[in-house]
């Protein structure tokens, strides 16, 4: 299974532009997820993401974030997303691999050790200073995957394992065009696996699709998964 942000669209969960309000609307979220901005303004960078904590966490896994986790129990169910809210795993799904990162992961800019820097504030501010790490001299920095910035090994290679070599692939809720976890639909076709895709608007993929379920996430994945 790959999912997008249509997966999450259910629970509520923040995008980048519904977080700029406040002090945050005379910036450019998109300038704030790249390698650059951190080297320049890292204050900044860090207090964002922690206010984009604050928002995701208030987020509750919705009814096809549950369907998930009651599959997993009954059958081989791998989770590949795009996502990095967390909320397949708050649901209760154990297998999952996250091609992004995820907001709740952090770690050193320098080591890459994880860094555990307690709940995030509850009111937003503009500048904070990341906390330091305890093996070396870098900073603790957000899990996520910015602009610009490889996939994490690990995850990518299970992703590609697993798309390939399923017995069908269910694509949740993503547009297609962020490459390259966009390119994993493609691969699955190639080998001849039936690529079922839910979107409540327009197909966001291509010929690859077998089936396109018109239909948002907490509606059709408990039809489809619980059966």
């Amino acid at each position: 299974m790959l999912t997008g942000a249509g997966m999450s669209a259910e629970s509520g969960v923040p995008t980048f532009r519904d977080a700029q309000t406040g002090l945050w609307e005379r910036y450019d979220p998109t300038a704030l997820a790249t390698p650059e901005a951190w080297a320049h303004d890292r204050d900044t960078v860090w207090a964002w993401y922690r206010w984009r904590e604050h928002l995701v966490s208030r987020a509750q896994p919705n009814a096809g974030h549950l369907a998930v986790s009651r599959a997993q129990d009954r059958r081989d169910v791998t989770v590949v997303t795009q996502n990095v809210d967390d909320l397949h795993e708050r649901a209760g799904s154990r297998r999952v691999h996250h091609v992004h990162g995820s907001l709740f992961a952090h770690r050193c800019d320098t080591c890459g050790a994880p860094l555990d820097v307690g709940p995030p504030p509850d009111d937003p501010v503009d500048r904070l200073t990341p906390p330091g790490c305890d093996r070396c001299d870098g900073r603790a920095r957000p899990g996520v995957v910015w602009f610009g910035e490889m996939l994490p090994h690990d995850p990518w290679e299970a992703a590609v394992d697993a798309v390939t070599s399923a017995a069908a692939v269910l694509v949740v809720g993503t547009s297609g065009l962020v490459h390259p976890a966009a390119s994993l639909p493609g691969l699955a076709a190639d080998t001849g696996l039936p690529v079922v895709e839910v979107n409540p608007g327009p197909s966001g993929l291509g010929p690859e699709v077998s089936v396109h379920v018109r239909s948002t996430a907490g509606e059709a994945l408990p039809a489809l998964l619980d059966g």
